[in-house]
């Protein structure tokens, strides 16, 4: 076998990483397109041509933002590899649930805490296919917080991963490479359909250079190399620190104060990677300011409490209050969404299982709000898209009707995305007449208090 050698200067022989078969790959392909073009809008890959070509070990390791589907976006983007990915056992008690998970690369890890200490045995099978996947040059995907956080921050690492990416150097007789690749998740909503997602890539950490130093003093090179990896993951993705005042720092940022603070530098806030960048700068510097004016900052963060707690009460938006709204406004709302009311009601005569299947399963089974948005995934992609977008072009080539087949076929993506818009138009139309006939006092008190809080904001930033 022909033999290269990587950048660290370590010998490796080329390897071959196993293929999908032809069914797998054509259902991979189906997933990736109503992932990648139906679900999310836009999914944004910044810094995907680092990653260490297919038939090397990787061990790419993210934050863990967004159960389910982190692992699946993944996938779908690392389309020219099988990656293989280690989920918490719970999500395996289901047997059909766990063979659809099996198909997908996901594999079960058993923690002490939850399982028990007959369930960490377990864990050595899991290890095995693990070892398995890396020494044919694969890739394998794991979350070393251990769970999904229902925040934006970052929990502390588990170092089980370097574990495995020091094994699998190790069984080759530290004569390979043997990468890990930090990456980041973000979103701009973990829970809402249609809305853009973003895969960050850092630099691939090699760990041949460690290989020496790790024979002698294993624990403490694990401790340096998740350093390094646990700060390239901070340093990309959004990380509120500052718990105790969550809600309104997360408030803050995605109000009309944090478009226009990305606005005034230069950062386009409907661009997610731009908006990211204004949202990590936005905080930073309120954690700053909660660091010199701390009298001020717990003043500024009442207000704030009070502006999203009245806001959400009244079920008004925020931006409405950016300017004055008139009726004449509404009316011309109204008139638009009338206008597209035909077209809304025939596409929702195809569409309508995609969106009430999803709320139905989350309003009576999942309790876990960062579960919702997999949920959501899972039975558009397995469930609703392939009854109603797929089975009816089945029956239209069964009875030949090649060309009715072909334009249902186009046109049942567009009209998600159209029903789905046309919702949010909808939203936005009734928040705005919210608004117009709330009483004067209430919209003078919020106004005054919306003032107040983006001029002190001002001062202190």
């Amino acid at each position: 076998m022909e033999r290269e050698k990587t950048t660290a200067g370590v010998e490796s022989p080329a390897l071959k990483p196993r293929k999908r078969g032809v069914i797998m790959k054509a259902f991979r392909s189906y997933l990736s397109f109503v992932n990648n073009a139906v679900y999310f809008p836009h999914v944004y890959t910044p810094g995907r041509e680092r990653m260490p070509e297919d038939g090397t070990p990787v061990v790419l390791v993210s934050n863990h933002q967004n159960c389910l589907i982190d692992p699946l976006s993944l996938a779908f983007i690392l389309s020219d590899r099988k990656p293989r990915f280690l989920a918490r056992a719970s999500v395996f008690k289901n047997p059909v649930f766990a063979k659809l998970l099996t198909i997908f690369g996901l594999l079960p890890t058993y923690r002490a805490r939850v399982d028990g200490l007959k369930g960490v045995t377990k864990n050595k099978g899991t290890l095995e296919k693990v070892a398995e996947s890396l020494s044919h040059g694969e890739t394998v995907i794991l979350y070393p917080e251990g769970q999904h956080q229902n925040k934006r921050w970052l929990g502390d690492f588990s170092q089980a991963y370097l574990k495995m990416a020091f094994g699998a150097a190790e069984e080759a007789g530290f004569e390979r490479e043997v990468y890990v690749m930090p990456t980041a998740n973000h979103y701009a909503h973990y829970r809402l359909p249609r809305e853009d997602m973003m895969i960050l890539f850092g630099e691939p950490i090699a760990l041949s250079p460690y290989y020496e130093e790790f024979k002698e003093h294993p624990r403490e090179v694990m401790s340096k190399v998740n350093d390094l990896v646990r700060g390239q993951i901070l340093d990309m993705m959004l990380n509120v620190s500052d718990l105790e005042n969550y809600e309104e720092i997360d408030f803050l940022r995605q109000s009309t104060f944090g478009r226009d603070w990305a606005k005034a530098h230069n950062l386009d806030p409907d661009y997610l990677p731009e908006k990211l960048a204004a949202d990590k700068l936005l905080v930073a510097k309120l954690e700053s300011a909660s660091e010199t004016h701390p009298e001020r900052m717990e003043e500024l963060y009442d207000d704030a409490k009070r502006l999203r707690k009245y806001i959400k009460k009244q079920h008004i938006r925020e931006w409405l209050f950016e300017r004055p709204r008139s009726l004449w406004g509404l009316l011309g709302r109204v008139v638009l969404l009338l206008l597209g009311l035909p077209l809304f009601v025939t596409t929702m005569g195809a569409t309508w299982f995609v969106f009430l299947a999803p709320l139905v399963v989350n309003s009576n089974f999942i309790k876990d709000r960062q579960f919702k948005g997999s949920i959501n995934l899972a039975v558009t992609l397995l469930v609703t898209y392939p009854l109603c977008g797929l089975v009816p072009v089945v029956v239209l080539l069964c009875k030949g009707m090649f060309l009715w087949a072909a334009g249902y076929f186009v046109a049942f993506p567009l009209m998600i995305i159209f029903a789905s818009n046309y919702m949010r138009w909808s939203r936005k139309v009734f928040g705005y007449a919210r608004y117009l006939f709330a009483k004067r006092s209430k919209r003078e008190y919020i106004t005054s208090l919306r003032e107040k809080l983006y001029r002190n904001l001002q001062d202190i930033l």
